[in-house]
């Protein structure tokens, strides 16, 4: 674009002087917009993009979300468009990582109260459909031929991979190593001497994925083409890293499922994975799955992968335990190490209990949160701090740290919380609400104005919109005991019959071991109709 008077010399030049402001002060909201005006007006791509690109992180590394984030990786987008047109595929890579990497910042998503991914998935992740070195990125590279049908004369051979996280695989991993019609292997990604040290760093994922990198491609071809020639089926659990290194390589006939959590989805990953290879993709909830169909290209295109949901494996019968009678008076909440569970919340749900009645106590398990994760999560544990330090002496707040025995813990917690900024299905709300305390779940913000999210997963009673509402109904169903001990039983028996092992295991089964392949695909055909 022409700038009457100005030359472009002149422009970068102002453009530097405002990065410089953006570097070293920490409200830099004029330098921000002299930043992101002047750079409309350069016309160098590279220095365009490498502008924005050096203001937007110095931005997010003091924990703060950049004024023009969607102009700066949308710059490094048409970097790489350029790049990837002159056939430097190594630089379009590049380019297309460091997009990839500005628009899913952990600050952008994870350590505030919000993120325009959850606000508008559709409109945030515009720049990558229209990109085409983004395009270039999730272009089906496809299969030599279909999955093979179970066999019929053996047992059918199971790969399990997930990439240093089997927490959520325990119950899955445990059915089938006890399963007559099962073959069990494992592979930990992050840890196994052969593949760990090619699972390391999203570029090369990329750069491969778009042509580059041949030599590393033919790694993870010998690395994995053995795995994959024994497995009937690859279940790789949380669809990052190692869903990605799986789909670099061509299964042949060796069907792929892939499981997504909820951090995917607020992640990268997702737009490296080639879904042309992955034949099932699970998810635990509704809300998880509609936010992907919105924000992933991918998903709505041909080829695009089944699409299940089916509630996370847990076996719950260990935590219904004999509540002590003072646990009628103490909520609790489990998991607190992150931003998304927000503690803060819970402590104003006590604040407003303890003005109508001091007996009531809060109790948090889990490790508490790392400052060390960032800036922005380190002023958010600040503010909790002196929010906890305000109850003074009264001891109306304990802390239980990481414990290996949550339903021990939970057996001195009366009222379970779900604080969460967002869930996909919150396991420790549903662990308390099997122990038999009482579930109050806040409606989710990320989801709250959403078709699905906590409304659509837990009872419409358990759920409320605000620590007001919160309060009153702890207030509402402690006031006697009989009335506590009458609500969490309801409770216990509602999360055991919809969410006890024993219940979804049939679900994996059909799934993983079936002919037909088709299970819990609720909405599977209003997405596809949609998308034509």
């Amino acid at each position: 674009m022409l700038t009457p008077g100005i030359t472009q010399e002149r422009l970068t030049s102002v453009a530097r002087w405002a990065l410089a402001h953006v570097n070293r002060s920490e409200r830099p909201l004029i330098a921000e917009r002299v930043l992101g005006a002047v750079c409309q007006r350069i016309d160098d791509p590279r220095v365009r993009a490498a502008l924005l690109a050096e203001g937007a992180e110095a931005r997010l590394t003091r924990g703060y979300l950049p004024r023009h984030l969607p102009q700066a990786f949308t710059a490094q987008l048409a970097c790489a468009d350029l790049e990837h047109s002159e056939g430097r595929w190594a630089a379009a890579g590049t380019a297309t990582t460091r997009a990839l990497l500005l628009a899913y910042h952990r600050v952008v998503h994870l350590d505030g109260p919000s993120s325009p991914l959850a606000e508008q998935p559709a409109r945030f992740t515009a720049p990558l459909r229209k990109s085409r070195a983004a395009k270039a990125l999730r272009k089906p590279r496809g299969r030599k031929g279909p999955a093979a049908p179970p066999p019929e004369e053996r047992p059918l051979r199971l790969l399990m991979v997930h990439h240093g996280n089997d927490n959520f695989l325990r119950p899955i991993l445990a059915h089938y190593a006890h399963h007559a019609g099962v073959e069990l292997q494992t592979l930990d990604t992050a840890s196994d001497p052969v593949v760990a040290p090619l699972a390391k760093g999203a570029g090369r994922l990329v750069q491969r994925a778009m042509g580059g990198q041949v030599g590393y491609g033919a790694e993870i071809e010998r690395a994995l083409r053995p795995r994959l020639d024994w497995a009937d089926v690859v279940f790789v659990d949380w669809c990052a890293m190692a869903a990605a290194l799986f789909t670099l390589v061509d299964p042949m006939t060796t069907r792929i499922v892939v499981r997504l959590h909820s951090y995917e989805a607020f992640s990268l990953w997702p737009h490296i994975v080639d879904f042309s290879r992955v034949d099932d993709l699970i998810f635990v909830s509704e809300h998880v799955r509609d936010l992907c169909v919105e924000a992933v290209p991918r998903l709505k295109e041909k080829g695009a992968p089944r699409l299940h949901v089916i509630d996370n494996a847990v076996e719950l019968t260990p935590f219904s335990r004999a509540k002590r009678p003072e646990a009628r008076f103490t909520l609790g909440l489990v998991g607190v190490g992150q931003v998304a569970k927000d503690p803060r919340w819970a402590v104003e749900v006590l604040r407003l209990l303890r003005e109508k009645d001091d007996r009531y106590r809060l109790k948090l398990v889990g490790a508490p949160l790392d400052p060390a994760v960032g800036p922005a999560a380190a002023r958010y544990q600040r503010a909790y701090q002196r929010e906890v330090a305000a109850f003074g002496a009264a001891g109306a707040i304990s802390e239980t740290g990481q414990t290996e025995d949550v339903s021990g813990a939970l057996e001195d917690i009366g009222v379970i919380l779900s604080s969460s900024l967002r869930e996909s299905w919150h396991l420790g709300l549903v662990e308390g609400a099997a122990s038999g305390a009482v579930p109050v779940v806040r409606d989710w913000p990320f989801f709250a104005d959403k078709p699905h999210g906590a409304r659509a997963l837990f009872p419409d009673d358990w759920v409320v919109a605000t620590p007001q509402e919160a309060a009153a109904r702890v207030l509402r169903l402690t006031a006697t005991e009989d009335m506590w001990l009458k609500s969490g039983h309801e409770a216990a028996e509602h999360a055991l019959a919809a969410w006890d092992w024993t219940q979804v295991k049939d679900h994996f089964d059909r799934l993983l071991l079936g002919p037909h392949r088709d299970v819990c695909s609720a909405g599977e055909d209003a997405i596809r109709k949609a998308a034509e």
